[in-house]
């Protein structure tokens, strides 16, 4: 039950960071209507002091009032400043600010209706009960925070105003206070809800959109994304920086169907993709681009020599193949070809490596071919 309790008041790490930027978010429109709308109550009452009063400020009572409308108006103010300067900081600054402002204003109204009571016992609590339903309606906060604000706030208003106040009127506040706490607890709480759904629809759509992504059977790129990948490649290529085109072709690879049956093929197919990821490790990509035929691309600062080298060693992998215990002489070609020049899109780059590995089945099985892109 404890623990229960506590997972129900606590933002759980996984949706921490989230959870602060829409409370600021949130926050940050509902203090800026409040200011706006403090100003304009504000400077009407400072008006009607002024004014509108017969004794004006030559009374205490009225200096009084005076003063508190122009410490909630400059209070205001300085939060709106505070807001816009810290625009970029820290999300604890901006909830300091934040705090500080809900704080002070909800100081500002428990002292207000203790100074009415004060000087008319049937001046009523309206000014707290707003204050305290304004806080609970408008203002996103943790639980914690929840508590200190509305147990100090009721506290600090029973100190103050206790003589003044009947014992219905007390349970009435006791009981206004604890329904608006557990608005508060409440809104927290569908924040956090709300935040966690979100996060894990996001989570499952990236899951589909790698789903979408991958091969079903060797979890190697499948052909739109390879392309989309070597696309993006291709247009940061340069001469300093250039790149490796890698196609391989299994030789004979319907013979293997033939032979030992489709889930000996699909072996193979899934044991050339872990050999792809063995061999190229730092592959920009690997795909599965067709039925048995494969792609990989490299950054590349080799010569011919070494990635022909890389070329050999992947066919040499691929030998070792086995099913049920036997050796199945696995081979393929592979065609490589090296483009360091710009502005070259993938068709382009596709077909001059095709042609690479063309050669190379022409020379016969497990046979490896090297060329340097030129226009």
């Amino acid at each position: 039950m404890h623990k229960k309790t506590l997972e129900l008041l606590t933002i759980p790490p996984a949706i921490r960071l989230e959870f602060w930027q829409d409370t600021l978010q949130k926050n940050r429109i509902s203090l800026l209507v409040i200011s706006v709308m403090i100003f304009g109550m504000e400077l009407f009452n400072i008006a009607r002091v002024l004014f509108w009063s017969a004794s004006g400020l030559r009374s205490a009572n009225n200096r009084i009032y005076f003063t508190m409308y122009c410490a909630l108006l400059l209070g205001a103010a300085l939060y709106l400043l505070l807001q816009y300067r810290l625009q970029k900081a820290s999300h604890h600054m901006q909830w300091a600010v934040q705090a500080g402002a809900v704080a002070f204003f909800l100081l500002w109204h428990v002292s207000l209706n203790a100074y009415d009571l004060s000087r008319n016992p049937a001046a009523g609590t309206y000014t707290f009960i707003t204050a305290i339903a304004g806080l609970a309606m408008f203002i996103q906060m943790p639980a914690a925070f929840g508590a200190a604000y509305f147990g100090l706030g009721y506290a600090l208003f029973m100190l103050l105003s206790a003589a003044a106040l009947d014992m219905g009127t007390v349970i009435n506040l006791t009981m206004t206070t604890i329904v608006a706490l557990a608005i508060s607890f409440t809104r927290c709480r569908h924040a956090v809800i709300e935040l966690s759904q979100r996060r894990k629809i996001s989570q499952i759509n990236t899951q589909l959109q790698q789903l979408l992504q991958k091969d079903p059977l060797t979890g190697l790129l499948n052909k739109k994304a390879t392309e989309n990948c070597i696309s993006c490649a291709l247009a940061s290529v340069t001469q300093a920086d250039p790149l490796a085109m890698f196609m391989m072709d299994l030789d004979d690879f319907k013979s293997i169907n033939d032979r030992y049956g489709h889930p000996c093929g699909d072996h193979v197919l899934m044991e050339t993709a872990r050999k792809l990821r063995l061999v190229f490790p730092d592959a920009m990509c690997v795909g599965r681009i067709g039925g048995d035929e494969f792609a990989v691309l490299l950054h590349c600062a080799a010569d011919g020599k070494a990635l022909k080298r890389q070329g050999h060693q992947f066919i040499q992998a691929l030998s070792e193949i086995r099913w049920l215990e036997q050796r199945l002489d696995v081979s393929c070609s592979v065609g490589i070809l090296r483009i360091g020049l710009p502005g070259v899109g993938y068709e382009r780059l596709y077909a001059e490596t095709d042609r690479v590995l063309y050669d190379a089945k022409r020379c016969g099985k497990g046979c490896c071919r090297f060329r340097e892109f030129i226009i």
